[in-house]
């Protein structure tokens, strides 16, 4: 049985098999942020980031909303503010996509609606999008006259330095077709069937080794956009040596070869 823990604004479930759900739960609001919403996920990713027994982080949203963005309130309080105090409130959502996107947990967004503004940048930060076929998507900030800042490195490193111009210039919505044709979505699955897919697919995930899988992580980013000199092969080399040489790499190589399922123990899945 999953545990569940509570803020006003964040749920945590921690599965017996792993899997950590993050759950923005203001629906009445669209999930939108404001400062303590911010400080809550934050924390909540930072903490499941540091549970040795969590593989996968699904964030996902109560509601007809993945999120809204910035809530009214909060920005109407921001906006009296001076330069410093909207610097370090800006800070704070920096950490938070930060956060989520330096996670060691394979993550995974499920948009199920509306993902405007920063919500956008969530999803961007997160590994896979999965996305409901009703999911619409929206970089607004330029309508009210300010722009994706924070959220920018990830945006466009998903997306592309060519559609990020357009839509953060435009703020045109645009829908999970055009959000998987600029690579922001994975996987656009029909509405009802959401909840289903996506825990077929987690399980097929956790069949994999635990190690791999965050070391698969890290490599990606270890590689993105480095040059093909020796440094680079050499390192690549030394990595796939250490975890063939693994308690991990070994079960899971023997497992294929006698066609069974790997046993992916304590003792299987030791640090190498």
């Amino acid at each position: 049985m999953a545990k569940e823990k509570s803020t006003a604004s964040v749920l945590t479930t921690i599965s017996k098999k792993g899997v950590a759900r993050l759950t923005l739960n203001k629906p009445e609001l669209h999930n939108a942020f404001d400062d303590t919403v911010i400080n809550n996920l934050t924390a909540a990713i930072r903490k499941v980031d540091q549970n040795e027994t969590v593989r996968i982080l699904i964030l996902d949203a109560k509601g007809p909303s993945f999120s809204a963005g910035a809530d009214l309130n909060w920005m109407k309080r921001m906006a009296g503010f001076g330069w410093e105090e909207n610097y370090q409130d800006a800070l704070k959502l920096a950490g938070l996509m930060q956060a989520l996107y330096e996670c060691s947990k394979t993550t995974i967004a499920l948009v199920q609606g509306a993902a405007i503004g920063g919500g956008v940048g969530l999803a961007a930060c997160c590994d896979l999008v999965l996305a409901s076929d009703k999911a619409l998507f929206c970089l607004s900030e330029v309508k009210l006259g300010l722009i994706p800042s924070v959220i920018s490195p990830y945006v466009v490193k998903a997306i592309g330095e060519r559609n990020a111009k357009r839509y953060f210039a435009t703020a045109e919505k645009f829908d999970a077709v055009e959000a998987k044709a600029i690579q922001l979505v994975h996987k656009i699955i029909p509405h009802d069937n959401l909840a289903n897919y996506t825990e077929d697919f987690v399980n097929r995930v956790l069949a994999n080794g635990p190690n791999a899988m965050k070391h698969a992580k890290a490599l990606v980013e270890y590689v993105v956009d480095k040059p093909i000199t020796e440094v680079l092969v050499l390192e690549t080399a030394q990595r796939i040596a250490d975890i063939r040489s693994s308690n991990e790499g070994r079960e899971g190589v023997s497992a294929f070869l006698e066609k069974r399922p790997a046993n992916w123990t304590a003792k299987h899945t030791s640090e190498f």
